[in-house]
């Protein structure tokens, strides 16, 4: 079975976002970063080159494909900003309210932050995580920075025997 391409690295996230060449995505990516991290408890770390991830689920299909996701993530791409996994059941109603967007395979893309409401923006993210960490099939992963690390020793490291073992998130973005 193929296996993920995007998972998570050791890149900083403050240095990936310092390194955006325009000043008003840096700006959003930071925004958002904060909003995230206070929605999820979680802080920030690189999944692949450049989407930004706060926590992590398991996850399993009833085919037997499995991998890890994060339970937030954006991308602060050169043509728009694309917010994973929020179009999900329900959305529809905030969506008419969020103001400047387009969609596509369950990603929200938007220009800049400005474009939206922000408190709309604020709510389809909770959503989302509150859906993704509540969903049966989404697990945590053993030694993954998650919203409760069960799974880690007292020192920090994963437990032995853990077939996944993920780096740290980095610190806040500031």
């Amino acid at each position: 079975m193929a296996e993920n391409k995007t998972k998570p690295t050791q890149q900083s996230v403050a240095a990936f976002i310092d390194a955006l060449a325009d000043p008003v995505k840096c700006a959003d990516a930071k925004a958002l970063v904060k909003l995230m991290q206070r929605l999820t408890g979680e802080k920030p770390w690189m999944w692949g080159p450049s989407i930004i991830g706060f926590g992590s689920c398991h996850y399993t299909y009833e085919s037997g494909r499995e991998g890890d996701v994060p339970v937030a993530c954006f991308s602060p791409r050169k043509a728009a900003i694309v917010l994973y996994s929020l179009l999900g059941a329900g959305s529809e109603a905030l969506l008419a309210k969020l103001g400047k967007y387009t969609t596509g395979k369950g990603c929200l893309y938007i220009k800049k932050l400005a474009d939206v409401d922000l408190k709309v923006l604020e709510e389809l993210i909770a959503k989302s995580v509150a859906a993704k960490r509540a969903c049966h099939s989404c697990q945590e992963v053993p030694g993954a920075p998650s919203f409760s690390q069960p799974h880690r020793e007292k020192d920090g490291m994963p437990r032995t025997g853990s077939s996944r073992a993920f780096p740290q998130p980095h610190s806040t973005v500031e």
